[in-house]
């Protein structure tokens, strides 16, 4: 930790050397009509700042000016006026000659950095008020040097111009802590120039753009760094536009693009987090951070920053191993600089996926690392109280003689002066303090980016394996070593695969490829079917060469590569899905949320917060939309692989993952028909006037809370509206019936349009009144009316696993009502039969035979159809005795009821239901596996011998047989 400083035997001795002069005390307060509170605060301010005693001495009448600001709320509300009442109005400043208008900002920025020091000494401002009220200071005078020499330039070159003619004017950003309102108090001000187009001016004598531009930043640096005899306004540093000082002063807009695209580092990106647009033209200032945002803020977690950050950890290391550091309070161990390291380096990595830590102030973003749970509560408080400490501690240090440094002082008066600027009465006390915090700050920093001890590998024979070293003989021995158990076929698929991807990979990949595959290779090794495994890593790794942050979060996160392994191990669909989508690799670092799938409710908050992020945004929307679906359903199969969810649960969570994308989905759409045709109006019966609804039915096995990977929705949408007066009353009014039918197109259209990260759902809307033929939306009332009338018994068949599912409640509740009324009308049992049994004939005819030995677990005999057939057949013929066993809409719950209304046994119920779970368990390891769901017959021989033997009992005969051709194509889904 930081060298002790020498500590004064009797500090207290030497307070006579540091008050001020009586005689100028006397002179100043009995000038000022000083108060006696405002005379001991004058002695407080002249005993801890050389440079306000001298400044005071020399121009007593400063003094006024600064009592006078006293008595502000907050310094930045007065200081246009404070400018005024000094240096005359704004008109007339323009017309003073360059040296009168810098001597007059000059005095300006004197008197305020009195005003500013004497508030924050007399405790009148926090730290926080300090710190904005000397960043307010620094953007009102590049601001006011701004109009003042693009006034004067104009005259002489008239206005810049774009290509179209439209005004261009120049933008400054502020950098570093001006950007963030974290200015101290002898700071310099780090600003980059920039303007919107390329173009020229428009007056008697033209110039470019560019010429332009910098003319004008020249001439703005001039008048606020130059040193006349009235000091300096702020020392400017430009070093922090692209290329440093061989850089243009001033850039376009496209050019910085071009530049932070092409050639940006990650130190720019470390920079370009506190930027801010602090004079000049707003707007395209605006426009201008937007395009830069994503350079900054990655939207995917940034893992290949990892080493460059640690590099730039080291460095700061290395820096601090200087003896002269540790009496450094920014740069030293304990420093402010680790904490905005930390602090920044989570923005780095997180903030293009959590916008709340794009925020430029510190302090801020350590309260929301809290939140997020990135940081505990105890060090945040360590690194917030530090930071406030250290902040006072620089400023108060500055304020000695207006002098930029953060190094403390080594003489004893102004040890004193800086502890009592402080509030304590000697060095020893203050010094004690200062180590304290820098101690705590040390220790988190330290964890920042900590790896495990570093090994020497450089003689890893799994290198030589990767870079294809030596003989082929060597090679697969030394993978035999390893473990491998088809080595030859895998050194045969690994060499392939480098030879084919080599000449596209370049240096930075190529170097990490090197890093990661030894790695890699030895995961692999613990696995059964490692060549299997290796290809799929293969595959993935080919598709993420472009974004070699990825392949940096493997190398960085071991735990993450493991998983990763582990996974593609237990199913090729999740390996397929991190091809397809490399994003979701994100979601393997935290093995706590992989495997815990939040519930509904969870689901919902997360996907509100996501969409919260682009409500005007339709195409990142679609995206988001599509991205937490893929990282929904990624938990839900990583938990299942490792069998931390039985198969109903998988059911489930996929089941509330279309369940939640569905409401938001149609308040979305609502929301956007809506803003163009109003809300749906109409009049009922008794003639009163209400807003019709509408609601989506869950058919199937999203009805039946049965989902599986990759499963279609099946929808119905109905809606409540009467005929009455039934239009919209927006200003584009429409009827409600067209108006519900968009509704519904919208709905469908969202979820099916496929994006470049994929489709949300294949939706089937066949089951609604008269199939592909009817309307796509019916009124409760024409619904209900078809159900009674017209319906097959194999639609009424599909109302016992229908069900609400998103929209407007109270219409589902007459979905629910006529739900019950179709599925308790008495029907004749033998027509019932024969309805039931010629349905499942008829389906199975038209089914293509599954080979010899192999099993269908859909639509084999004995399978899952038979089992859902079954059991409606059962609810359908005894519902209207035993309305009760209607409540679910699951097989499971459905077959439970039936027991309990004793309309099966105990046994035929609870056989009937390990069949079915075995059956659904069979059909999720299938699609994990990316096969289709067929397996050998004998595996599940004893499951399907149930399921004949109960169709036999309960209707009669075996399930029917079908005739058709060799089974040679099939989807692969379980649906």
């Amino acid at each position: 930790m930081a060298v002790p400083i020498h500590r004064q035997a009797d500090p207290v001795s030497d307070l006579d050397e540091i008050n001020p002069d009586p005689t100028l005390l006397d002179q100043l307060g009995d000038r000022a009509s000083l108060t006696e509170m405002q005379r001991d605060e004058l002695e407080h301010v002249l005993r801890c700042s050389p440079f306000i005693q001298q400044s005071l001495a020399a121009e007593p009448d400063i003094l006024d000016y600064v009592i006078d600001g006293t008595a502000d709320a907050y310094l930045g509300d007065g200081l246009a006026a404070r400018f005024d009442a000094l240096g005359g109005m704004p008109a007339e400043r323009l017309e003073l000659e360059p040296t009168a208008f810098g001597r007059e900002l000059r005095r300006l920025r004197r008197r305020e950095m009195i005003l500013i020091a004497w508030r924050d000494l007399n405790g009148i401002d926090d730290t926080d008020a300090t710190l904005r009220s000397l960043s307010n200071l620094a953007d009102f005078c590049v601001a006011e040097a701004l109009a003042y020499h693009e006034h004067h330039l104009k005259t002489r070159f008239g206005q810049p111009r774009g290509p179209n003619g439209e005004p261009v004017e120049m933008v400054v950003i502020g950098m570093g802590k001006l950007g963030g309102d974290e200015l101290n108090y002898s700071s310099d001000i780090d600003l980059i120039f920039a303007y919107a187009e390329e173009g020229e001016t428009d007056g008697k004598k033209t110039i470019s753009n560019a010429e332009y531009f910098i003319r004008l930043g020249q001439r703005l640096i001039r008048s606020l760094d130059e040193k006349t005899g009235y000091g300096f306004v702020f020392r400017v540093d430009m070093r922090l536009r692209p290329n440093g000082d061989e850089g243009p002063l001033a850039m376009s807009f496209d050019g910085l693009e071009l530049y932070y695209a092409t050639r940006g580092r990650e130190w720019e990106r470390y920079a370009w987090i506190k930027a801010r647009v602090i004079a000049g033209d707003q707007a395209a200032g605006r426009q201008l951070m937007d395009m830069l945002r994503p350079f900054v803020f990655r939207r995917y977690l940034d893992f290949g920053a990892f080493s460059q950050l640690r590099e730039m950890k080291r460095m700061i290391e290395r820096e601090m191993t200087d003896a002269a550091m540790h009496n450094n309070i920014k740069l030293g161990p304990g420093g402010i600089r680790e904490i905005e390291f930390i602090g920044q380096l989570f923005q780095l990595l997180r903030g293009g996926r959590e916008p709340a830590l794009q925020a430029r102030r510190l302090v801020p973003v350590l309260s929301i690392l809290e939140e997020m749970g990135e940081l505990d509560q105890a060090t945040v408080a360590d690194l917030t109280a530090g930071y406030d400490f250290l902040r006072r501690a620089e400023n108060r240090l500055q304020m000695l003689y207006d002098h930029q440094t953060q190094t403390l002082p080594d003489n004893k008066f102004d040890q004193l002066r800086l502890a009592i600027a402080m509030g304590f009465e000697d060095w020893g006390s203050f010094l004690y303090a200062l180590d304290r915090h820098r101690d705590r700050i040390h220790g988190h920093f330290s964890e920042v980016l900590r790896l495990p001890s570093d090994t020497d590998e450089a003689d890893d024979p799994l290198e030589q394996v990767w870079n294809g070293l030596g003989d082929v003989a060597d090679r697969v021995a030394i993978l035999e070593r390893h473990g491998f158990e088809e080595a030859a076929t895998l050194e045969r698929h690994l060499s392939t695969w480098r030879d084919t991807q080599g000449p596209a990979i370049n240096g930075t990949v190529a170097q990490r490829l090197d890093e990661l595959m030894p790695d890699l290779l030895r995961d692999i090794s613990t696995y059964q079917g490692q060549v299997a495994i290796l290809d799929r890593m293969l595959d993935l790794l080919a598709a993420i060469l472009r974004r070699s942050v990825y392949v940096a979060l493997l190398i960085e996160q071991p735990q993450a590569r493991r998983q990763l392994v582990r996974l593609v191990h237990g199913s090729p669909w999740i390996a397929s899905l991190l091809t397809q989508h490399p994003i979701l690799l994100d979601e393997l670092i935290d093995p706590e949320t992989l495997y815990a799938p939040p519930d509904k409710t969870e689901l919902a908050r997360e996907l509100g917060e996501l969409l919260g992020k682009c409500p005007d945004d339709e195409e990142r929307s679609l995206d988001e939309l599509r991205r937490f679906k893929q990282l929904a359903t990624l938990r839900v199969a990583a938990a299942d692989v490792v069998g931390a969810l039985p198969v109903m649960r998988v059911s489930d969570q996929l089941t509330w993952i279309a369940e939640v994308i569905l409401e938001a989905v149609y308040e979305r759409a609502r929301a956007q028909i809506e803003a163009r045709h109003g809300r749906p109006r109409a009049v009922d019966e008794a003639g009163e006037a209400f807003t019709p609804g509408l609601a989506i039915i869950g058919y199937g096995k999203l009805g039946g809370i049965e989902l599986g990977y990759g499963s279609d929705l099946d929808l119905v949408f109905l809606h409540d509206s009467t005929d009455h007066e039934a239009v919209t009353d927006g200003e584009r009014s429409i009827d409600n019936s067209l108006y519900f039918a968009r509704l519904a197109q919208k709905i469908i259209h969202t979820l099916s349009i496929r994006t470049p990260a994929g489709v949300l759902y294949e939706v089937d809307t066949r089951l609604r009144p008269d199939g592909v033929g009817g309307l796509l939306v019916s009124s409760v009332n024409a619904f209900a009316q078809y159900q009674a009338e017209h319906a097959w018994v194999w639609e009424i068949q599909a109302m016992c696993r229908a069900r609400f599912v998103a929209g407007v409640a109270s219409v589902g509740e007459h979905f629910a009502e006529i739900r019950r009324r179709t599925l308790t009308q008495r029907r004749d049992p033998d027509e019932l039969r024969e309805a039931v049994v010629g349905m499942r004939r008829k389906m199975r005819a038209n089914q293509p035979a599954t080979p010899a030995g192999l099993f269908h677990l859909k639509r084999d005999i004995g399978g899952i159809t038979d089992i859902e057939f079954l059991v409606q057949y059962l609810l359908l013929r005894h519902a209207a005795d035993h309305p009760g066993i209607l409540e679910y809409t699951d097989n499971i719950r459905q077959l439970d009821s039936l027991r309990e209304a004793e309309i099966i046994d105990a046994e035929a119920s609870e056989a009937l239901i390990q069949a079915y779970r075995t059956l659904r368990d069979a059909g999720h390891h299938q699609a994990l596996m990316g096969s289709r769901p067929v397996v050998e017959a004998h595996v599940v021989e004893a499951e399907t011998q149930v399921v004949i033997d109960q169709w036999a009992a309960i209707i009669g005969c075996r399930p029917p047989e079908g005739r058709g051709k060799e089974d040679v194509d099939d989807d692969g889904g379980t649906d």
